[in-house]
């Protein structure tokens, strides 16, 4: 009895009764008790890509890794060259098996010359965790500590064109002045060491802030009485349209361990020059060609929006492929969508069957939406 309350347990992020005080829906989210939406994900994505958002993404998980050799092991588990980052920047890469497959996405963050930051996914956390641990008790690594910060921290992000302008009132370093994808650490809502990176899962502008849990609720409350017409709270519905967008892959639909990163479109986070696990596979695998392949998409057809699971199809409605995400672009007005073709051979046309229908798609390079910085 007591292994299945175990089981079904799920997690509150620190920020949880601030949700339901803002009349959130929650839902559970990666074992977490997460927001959906607050008013509508409508409101919240356009307020988004016009003024500015808030999300609580401390679900996320938030590993540390330092030593002597901590960016070696790093180096060797995933495959883009974090020796190219400096201090104070973020590099996104991905961790992969044996097989090439992508066992999570993340980001990196360099803190120090042998300290790094992980954000990996909240679903992922236990299979990291266990991954990194089995590669450091080896001989060559012993040296390394590994932190799991997941549930002692949270992180907070302010997404949106406004969202430096207002968040600069609460801080004395210059958002602006930090690059995209570097960060620095200082002083926030009068709260000391706080991390602000200039990233996101939006693609617009913004910050993400990594405080700890004790100051997670002054942070959230105050960046929210900024400018409470401008900036509002927003899920995890609208974050996913964002995401979607701009084509930003989610992990356990759009990749996973049975889908390697050349397979995915991510072939830009590969770097061969490096020894990584599983290199002359997808060394093999690009050389080969022989692999299915991602595409992004979009229906001009009206109210006809695609979804996980959904068939590609064609002409004679013969299944060459599949949809691994799908919504209603609030920008564009349409249906988008990324999906994986696994037989395109002579096949010209391509179709998505929605109840039964098929619906014509056209391809198109991503991201869907161009927005200016």
């Amino acid at each position: 009895m007591m292994e299945n309350k175990k089981k079904n347990f799920i997690k509150k992020t620190i920020l949880y009764d601030n949700h339901i005080r803002l009349g959130a829906k929650m839902i559970n989210y990666s074992g977490f008790y997460m927001p959906l939406q607050y008013t509508s994900s409508l409101m919240e994505h356009m307020y988004v890509r016009n003024y500015a958002g808030i999300f609580d993404i401390s679900h996320m998980g938030k590993f540390i890794l330092k030593g002597r050799k901590s960016e070696d092991l790093i180096q060797y588990l995933t495959t883009n060259d974090l020796s190219k980052i400096t201090i104070g920047q973020a590099q996104y890469t991905c961790l992969i098996n044996n097989k090439g497959g992508i066992i999570d996405d993340l980001v990196i963050y360099k803190i120090s010359e042998n300290n790094f930051l992980l954000i990996v996914n909240a679903a992922n956390i236990e299979k990291n965790k266990k991954w990194i641990n089995g590669h450091i008790k080896k001989h060559e690594y012993s040296n390394i500590e590994f932190i799991d910060y997941s549930l002692e921290y949270s992180f907070i992000s302010i997404q949106g064109p406004l969202s430096l302008y207002y968040t600069q009132k609460l801080t004395n370093i210059p958002l602006n002045e930090i690059p995209f994808y570097h960060f620095k650490i200082g002083k926030f809502s009068g709260i000391k060491n706080v991390l602000i990176s200039r990233t996101g899962y939006t693609g617009s502008k913004g910050i993400e802030i990594y405080v700890s849990n004790e100051n997670s609720e002054r942070i959230w409350n105050d960046i929210l009485r900024v400018n409470k017409d401008k900036i509002i709270p927003c899920g995890i519905a609208s974050r996913n349209s964002l995401r979607l967008e701009m084509g930003y892959r989610l992990h356990g639909q759009d990749i996973s361990e049975e889908i390697t990163p050349i397979e995915a479109g991510l072939s830009w986070i590969i770097k061969f020059k490096k020894k990584f696990i599983a290199k002359e596979i997808l060394q093999k695998q690009k050389k080969e060609e022989k692999y299915k392949k991602f595409i992004s998409f979009l229906i001009e057809e009206k109210n006809k929006i695609p979804r996980k699971g959904h068939l590609l199809i064609d002409k004679n409605k013969i299944t060459i492929g599949y949809v691994t995400s799908g919504v209603y672009s609030p920008v564009l007005k349409k249906g988008i969508g990324l999906g994986y073709l696994t037989n395109q051979e002579g096949n010209n046309s391509i179709f998505v069957l929605i109840r039964k229908n098929k619906i014509p798609i056209r391809i198109v390079k991503l991201p869907f939406i161009r927005i200016q910085s």
